[in-house]
């Protein structure tokens, strides 16, 4: 199965308030620390599939704004 961009942003969000949740329980350094690279990681990843998704769209700027 391909992994959209909007199943890399889930994931990276998901990952980053865990860190938060983390953090905020006083768990070990070390648990806190490798979930944050982590999170960077995938952040890094999220942006690139973003940048890259072949998504297309008919709208344009006048069908939101009327």
């Amino acid at each position: 199965m391909k992994v959209s961009a909007i199943h890399w942003i889930i994931i990276t969000t998901i990952l980053l308030i865990t860190v938060t949740v983390f953090a905020t329980m006083n768990l070990a350094f070390s648990w806190v620390f490798y979930a944050t690279v982590l999170g960077q990681v995938a952040l890094v990843m999220t942006v690139i599939k973003v940048l890259k998704d072949d998504y297309t769209t008919t709208k344009t700027f006048d069908d939101f704004y009327q």
